[in-house]
Order: structure tokens, then C-alpha cells, then sequence
């Protein structure tokens, strides 16, 4: 009887511990995808990680530096270096082959003279000009024709720099004349004449003169006189890191990249 009773006892064991196993490989299965199958909510992006060179118009300089610190921490292992100019200068390095991956010009007709070196470009914002004084603007300059007036020291964009041809397309369809004692290379280089009192106003973007608050006034033009400016962005196809550069061109449309843009007094393109 004792003997029977413990092979009973042996044969419960042996089936209690067969059924026990796949129930085990079963929880072990499902811990897998519980923990293993996805990726961590707030994880960073797909873009992979890379060092982008990014050639920009230098009327970008201060708001790419916030949009390059924001990316790069939604994008932990990307580093972006950025490159401004005026957008004539960036498109002759371009040509010439300068190392780079992103291109963002301040005019469309710059980023069609590189159209074989470049992706298809998105605009990525828009811009408009107006006219920078001294602080307090002492000279009581109050609309463009005021510019004409030749005891005024007046400074411009140089007429192949974008900002210096929309300055252009601007007064000659008011049909004014001024007399610029300098053109300078890009518009942070107007900027900086007016800034520092060697000019009595110049012609600059609105976000230019947002930079400077404080620094210089600015004289607003109506709309009816102005010029729109227009941001387009490209991954260069010489870049050695394509996946990346364009992953920053379609980040800069995106609601984060848009809102610093227009936080900074970019208008929407």
C-alpha cells in the first residue's frame, strides 16, 4: 500500500511540474513584449545621430542658436555647427564644395542657383523689412521717402546680398533715391553700422531689429511698400550624413521648430 501510495504521489509531482513549464516559457514570453517590444514613451527621435554642418543667412543667427539647442536635446547624439553669412557668400561655398550638409538662404533665387548641389527646398519661413534708427530715433526718420534726405547717413545691404535687393526693389518702386554711405556684406553688418552710430538708419529685416531692442528703433514700413522675404531650407547632396540633414529641414516646419521661428518674429510661410 505505502509503496503504490508513493508512486501516486510521484507520477501527481511529475504531471503538476510538466504543466507548470509552459506556463512559465508562456510568462516569460509575455514579460518579453511587455518590456522589450516597444520604445520608452518621451524616447528621442528617429533621426539618426550625426554632426550637421548647416550653412545659414545671417539674418538667422540669433534664432537658429535657440532652434540648434532645441534639437539637439530632442536629438541627443546630433550636433549642429552652424555657418552664417550673407546668402550670396553661403552659395559660393556651396559651388565651390565646401564641406556641409543644410542650406537656408533668405531668398528663393539664391537656393535656385545651387538647384544641382541641393534637394528640393521648403520654405520655412518669412520675413519683412524695415527701417532701423538710432535708440530714440533722433533724426524723427517716419517713412522711406525720409531716407532720400542726403544729411541722413544711410547704410544698405550690398545689391547682391538679399536684403540689399529687396531694399532696392522696395525704393525704386517708391521711386526714391538714396545715397548709401556703405554696403555692407549681409544685413547683420546694416544692423551692426546702425547699432553702433555710424549710420543714422538703414534698411534691415524685422527680426533683425527685434534682436536689438533696446539698441535701435524701428521705423515700420506699410505693407503696400514693403517686400516679403522668403526662407527656403535644403539637405545639400554632397552630405555625408543625407538621413540626418534632411530630418532638420522637416524638423524646422514642424510645430516646435515653427514656434521658436515665430516666437523670434518670423511670419508662417
Amino acid at each position: 500500500m505505502s509503496l503504490t501510495l508513493n508512486r501516486r504521489r510521484a507520477a501527481a509531482a511529475a504531471l503538476t511540474a510538466a504543466l507548470l513549464v509552459p506556463l512559465a516559457a508562456c510568462s516569460n514570453d509575455d514579460d518579453k513584449k511587455d518590456t522589450g517590444g516597444s520604445t520608452p514613451s518621451g524616447s528621442a527621435g528617429t533621426a539618426p545621430k550625426a554632426n550637421l554642418t548647416v550653412l545659414a543667412a545671417a539674418s538667422l543667427t540669433d534664432v537658429f542658436k535657440t532652434a540648434g539647442a532645441a534639437y539637439e536635446k530632442a536629438h541627443p547624439g546630433t550636433k549642429l555647427t552652424f555657418s552664417f553669412a550673407g546668402s550670396q557668400e553661403l552659395v559660393a561655398q556651396v559651388s565651390q564644395g565646401s564641406p556641409a550638409d543644410v542650406l537656408v538662404t533668405a531668398d528663393t533665387k539664391s537656393m535656385d542657383k545651387v538647384k544641382a548641389d541641393a534637394g528640393t527646398p521648403t520654405v520655412i519661413a518669412k520675413n519683412r523689412l524695415v527701417i532701423a534708427t538710432g535708440k530714440g530715433n533722433p533724426h524723427k526718420v517716419g517713412a522711406l521717402k525720409d531716407l532720400a534726405d542726403t544729411k541722413l547717413k544711410v547704410v544698405l545691404a550690398a545689391p547682391e546680398v538679399p536684403a540689399g535687393k529687396y531694399s532696392k526693389q522696395i525704393l525704386d518702386a517708391q521711386k526714391i533715391t538714396v545715397k548709401p554711405v556703405s554696403q555692407e556684406p549681409n544685413v547683420r553688418a546694416v544692423l551692426s553700422k546702425v547699432e553702433l552710430g555710424e549710420a543714422d538708419a538703414g534698411l534691415v529685416y524685422k527680426t533683425d531689429a527685434e534682436s536689438a531692442k533696446g539698441k535701435v528703433d524701428a521705423v515700420q514700413i506699410p505693407d503696400d511698400q514693403n517686400a516679403i522675404a522668403k526662407y527656403p531650407a535644403a539637405a545639400l547632396k554632397g552630405s555625408k550624413n543625407a538621413e540626418a540633414a534632411a530630418a532638420f529641414v522637416t524638423w524646422l516646419s514642424s510645430p516646435e521648430g515653427q514656434k521658436i521661428l515665430q516666437d523670434a518674429g518670423f511670419q508662417k510661410p
